[in-house]
């Protein structure tokens, strides 16, 4: 059975939360150059033309038309365009969190990437900058979707694939690593606070409030969402019969049955067969 870090590679942690706080198209010389700022915001570009550099947290970057670019909020910052060929530039401010923490470390370095289909990253950033100026009551929900596509866009098509491995090495939730990684071992054996809260040394008592401010969902919660996940995979991908699937995974069948109903309002049956 794969580990907790190879089932998080490749899809978003639990938590996560993205907000667009600007968005703008600009051209021109004035407004790019920059020297040593750390926002407290990410900022994510699309650089139709132009030429220029970038350095951050000391390290030089040329970006080049049709790239992407994540700046992470608090790294130092310094901008550069040539005045006689600058960026015009599509840009947004965003903040993008995972149970308190941040997706984006000030440490880290810029994420860049050349995309394969520069029109479509341009429509997406036209309509992101359309939600913002309009404002409308789903404007939200719909630059979020805006800024989710591009930052899948720039982390997937500029080859970081380990981003997050990364990220769980560069935040608290490494310190989890041994607590997930028992979840993912023991699904089919009953789980006790006090096993996991002894790997990281915690009382049960801290460890609860500790594990759920960083996954988002307390520990006997996280539990139940990775044997609901490996039961959905098990009815997908195998013949396993429901009951087989509920000793699996340490359940009597009746009340793996009607936990399985309340994690995804349909019976295990009747999940299996709309699959097929």
């Amino acid at each position: 059975m794969m580990n907790e870090m190879e089932l998080q590679t490749g899809r978003m942690p639990e938590s996560l939360t993205v907000t667009v706080t600007h968005a703008q198209l600009k051209t021109g010389f004035p407004g790019w150059n920059r020297t040593e700022q750390s926002p407290s915001f990410n900022r994510l570009y699309f650089i139709p033309q132009g030429e220029g550099s970038v350095i951050i947290n000391g390290e030089t970057y040329y970006p080049r038309p049709n790239q992407l670019m994540i700046m992470p909020a608090g790294s130092s910052q310094t901008t550069f365009t040539n005045p006689d060929n600058p960026y015009s530039r599509y840009f947004c401010h965003f903040d993008a969190q995972v149970g308190g923490w941040p997706l984006f470390h000030a440490g880290s370095k810029l994420y860049i990437s050349s995309v394969r289909n520069p029109e479509q990253v341009r429509l997406t950033f036209e309509e992101m900058i359309r939600q913002f100026q309009s404002g409308g009551p789903f404007a939200g929900l719909r630059m979020q979707a805006c800024l989710l596509n591009l930052l899948a866009c720039c982390l997937e098509e500029g080859g970081y694939h380990d981003y997050l491995k990364d990220y769980m090495q560069m935040t608290e939730r490494n310190k989890l690593g041994k607590v997930l990684a028992y979840i993912q071992e023991h699904l089919c054996e009953p789980i006790e606070i006090e096993a996991l809260a002894h790997l990281v040394h915690l009382h049960p008592n801290y460890f609860i409030p500790y594990f759920k401010k960083i996954m988002g969902v307390t520990p006997m919660h996280y539990v139940q969402q990775k044997r609901m996940e490996e039961a959905k995979r098990l009815l997908t991908f195998t013949d396993t019969s429901i009951a087989d699937i509920a000793e699996q995974l340490g359940m009597q069948l009746a009340h793996f049955s009607r936990q399985f109903k309340s994690h995804t309002g349909i019976s295990p049956t009747s999940y299996r067969a709309c699959t097929r």
